[in-house]
């Protein structure tokens, strides 16, 4: 139980700052782009206390970790945070601004794995010390939901960031009819996710980019 504990403890802070930065990005860019309803309701923040949803950010990685834990495995982390408010409609250019507002999430993700494996190679060139393992163990943990995050947020389905992005490149009529897929779209990911469909579409592709970043930063 004691070891079940410290993973989690070790987990939580990149974890949260994955989620919660993810949608502070979105609400920043927003305002940038002349929509300030996120900024209005105090979501511009990086107090991960103003993003947390109690289910996505802290039950379900909490579940998934144990799970993982005691059936001595692994499983893909998997989470959210309370979407950042934004009128799409207040932008300056809906239809071409919206591109920039989904993508700035995953574009957070990337930037984020990226500072992770930056500290993960500080703690290997470091003098073996008491915190070496535990902060080895948590940028490998940043590394790897921030890429999931990144890599889930981008596929093509709305409400998803990719969804989004897919929406603000189409020609308006297919634009139009694809959007409309949004209301179905969080019960397709949750199937995907217990039918193991979302794990075999985003794991390669997550381990192609930890490919990359374990080649830039010469890991072994």
């Amino acid at each position: 139980m004691e070891a079940l504990i410290q993973t989690i403890v070790i987990a939580a802070i990149p974890i949260i700052l994955a989620i919660t930065l993810h949608e502070a990005a979105h609400g920043y860019v927003a305002r940038y782009f002349g929509d300030p309803t996120a900024w209005q309701a105090g979501r511009i923040s990086l107090n991960p206390l103003r993003h947390i949803d109690p289910v996505g950010t802290l039950l379900v990685p909490g579940l998934i970790l144990a799970t993982s834990y005691l059936a001595a495995g692994s499983a893909m982390l998997f989470g959210w945070a309370k979407p950042v408010p934004v009128n799409f409609g207040r932008l300056r250019d809906p239809k071409r601004d919206m591109l920039w507002v989904a993508a700035a999430g995953p574009a957070s993700n990337l930037i984020m794995a990226l500072g992770w494996a930056i500290l993960l190679k500080i703690v290997v060139l470091m003098p073996l010390n008491a915190y070496s393992e535990p902060l080895a163990e948590m940028s490998r943990t940043g590394i790897n939901i921030n890429l999931v995050l990144m890599v889930l947020n981008l596929l093509p389905l709305p409400p998803l960031d990719g969804g989004r992005i897919a929406v603000s490149l189409l020609p308006h009529p297919l634009a139009w009819k694809f959007a409309q897929l949004e209301r179905w779209g969080f019960p397709i990911l949750l199937l995907m996710l217990f039918t193991g469909v979302l794990d075999a579409i985003i794991g390669p592709l997550v381990g192609q980019v930890r490919g990359l970043i374990i080649l830039l930063f010469q890991f072994n």
